[in-house]
């Protein structure tokens, strides 16, 4: 059979009945079955590790698009951005255009592989801290809707590119000086780090001036990103402070008011059930009124808004599925459960002490829990990707644990280590399943090299 399609569970077909809901970080789909099984978007999870293999990434689509809906509902004068670099494959191109979202990348790669899946190139934003020429001229071309200067030297390099009588709309990314996400390495609003310009000393200031002068740019507003798995309103709201008195500063040093205001991403979800996460809802209704009443004291129109939500679209959509190669106990009474997945497939944990919530599925245990490393496969002792699982203590080869929230960060940061191929991606909805990236095999390495 080609590996293409799963058909429903029977469970989800009308047999047994499926149990009580998962709940957070689980799928809003995601449902216990008769037997220890967990279905997903009506897919048993073990049925699909068996029928595509692991480790495997299972992406429920009606859960991508949910989330894309709730942000719409909650900034509905807003303009939201899905950004790719959380995961991004031409199938989630078209979920989010389709809901009604732009898209914001940072590399070649991904504008590419958005417009060849015929994502409209002015619903695009480009950004990133070390754009190349190739890039800018290939944004120019494609007729991107806006491209983030983020380096003195891409103001005239971008200025050359574009043409007077089309300018191309820019935004300048300014850094608020605050300090927001879960780890110092995604704490992207903080002076003394590679992106933006700073506010305080003028940095900012100096490129606004410059973009201006260009006839060929066209400045429509401010961009900041704090950081990343960001769980309170708060920081949005002290950024907000400094970058609407940046806004009549601009006014009054230049009579232009800018119409857009970026405040990026960064949107926390649960990885565990008890971690917090940041509500759309809440989050619009506090920054709206926030900007309205500063824009207010300095006698400024407020400025339409746009964010950039990632990780709060696709991760919560995400499963990874593991399959156990072994068991070990040690002297000091620690058990390790090793899995055919691990830091290629996930480094965030390696990376970010990040911790993830697993689960047994595709059968049932009356053994008691025990408390289990849940590591990976390549020869680095860091590669630990679930620390202190509570899992049956009957453990064995063979059985298949998933790992939920794994739809962020996890295919787009995957590696090659130890010449292991990347996992396949399958989407699932309605009880089918559909593959949407293939394995990546030996062959594949193999195929990039030319001599010897």
């Amino acid at each position: 059979m080609p590996e293409t399609q799963v058909a429903p569970s029977p469970a989800a077909a009308g047999g047994q009945p499926c149990d009580q809901p998962l709940g957070s970080p689980w799928p809003a789909s995601a449902r216990t079955a008769p037997g220890g099984e967990v279905l997903v978007g009506g897919v048993g999870l073990d049925e699909a590790a068996d029928r595509f293999g692991t480790p495997l990434y299972v992406l429920d689509e009606a859960e991508v698009r949910a989330r894309a809906q709730a942000y719409r509902r909650a900034l509905p004068h807003a303009e939201v951005l899905y950004a790719a670099k959380a995961f991004l494959c031409s199938a989630m191109a078209d979920w989010v255009a389709e809901e009604g979202l732009g898209l914001d990348v940072c590399s070649a790669g991904e504008l590419r592989l958005a417009t060849a899946a015929g994502f409209p190139a002015h619903r695009i934003l480009l950004h990133g801290n070390a754009k190349t020429p190739e890039e800018l001229r290939l944004a120019r071309r494609l007729r991107v809707g806006r491209i983030v200067v983020d380096g003195m030297a891409e103001i005239p390099r971008l200025a050359a590119l574009a043409i007077a009588d089309v300018p191309q709309r820019v935004l300048i990314r300014v850094l608020p000086g605050v300090a927001a996400g879960h780890h110092s390495a995604v704490q992207t609003g903080v002076d003394g780090q590679k992106f933006g310009f700073r506010i305080d000393g003028g940095d900012a200031a100096e490129a606004i001036s410059r973009t201006l002068a260009q006839p060929s740019l066209e400045l429509v507003g401010l961009h900041c990103h704090l950081g990343s798995q960001i769980t309170e309103v708060e920081p949005y709201l002290d950024a907000l402070d400094r970058l609407v008195e940046l806004l009549a500063e601009v006014r009054e040093r230049h009579g232009v008011q800018l119409p857009e205001l970026d405040l990026g991403g960064g949107h926390g979800v649960r990885y565990l059930p008890q971690d917090r996460e940041l509500d759309p809802a809440r989050f619009a209704a506090a920054v709206g009124e926030h900007l309205a009443a500063r824009c207010a004291v300095h006698g400024l129109k407020a400025p339409r808004l746009v964010v950039e939500p990632g990780r709060a679209i696709a991760a919560p959509a995400g499963v990874a599925l593991y399959r156990v190669l072994s068991v070990k106990h040690t002297a000091d009474g620690r058990t390790f459960a090793a899995v055919d997945g691990g830091m290629s497939d996930n480094p965030r944990p390696a990376l970010y002490g990040s911790a993830y919530d697993v689960r047994l599925v595709g059968r049932s245990s009356t053994a008691p829990t025990a408390v289990i490393d849940v590591v990976g496969r390549h020869c680095e002792a860091g590669d630990v990707l679930v620390h202190d699982a509570r899992l049956p203590a009957d453990l064995r080869p063979g059985d298949v644990l998933a790992v939920p929230a794994a739809g962020a960060y996890q295919f787009s940061m995957a590696s090659g280590y130890n010449l292991v191929g990347r996992p396949a991606v399958v989407a699932v909805r309605d009880g089918r399943a559909r593959l949407l990236i293939r394995r990546e095999t030996v062959e594949d390495f193999r195929s990039r090299e030319v001599g010897r």
